[in-house]
């Protein structure tokens, strides 16, 4: 596989880039269950007992926004690492300049 330029459309590459996708989705859910219990244990010792609602609040909003902004930004590297990048063409530019 290192004697070729990374690509999608190869079903070979396709699997493997996928598939380390999802291994970092896993780890940032552990990440994000870890972010979770830190912010309701945090509230706790703030606030004392939380009120269910804001319980769920709580995991939700913390839960959800490290779970997006992991896969986010593993779509940001998996587009990078399988030359997604390398091939837009930009239109802004004239083609003489590039």
């Amino acid at each position: 596989m290192a004697d070729r330029k990374p690509d999608l459309d190869d079903p070979d590459y396709a699997k493997f880039a996928w598939a380390r996708y999802r291994r970092l989705m896993r780890w940032m859910a552990l990440v994000a269950l870890i972010a979770v219990i830190g912010s309701l244990a945090g509230l706790w010792i703030a606030t004392g007992p939380i009120p269910i609602h804001m319980m769920i609040a709580t995991i939700a909003g913390v839960g959800a926004s490290v779970l997006l902004a992991a896969a986010l930004m593993g779509l940001v590297f998996l587009s990078s690492g399988s030359g997604h990048d390398e091939r837009i063409e930009d239109r802004s530019r004239p083609d003489d300049e590039g």
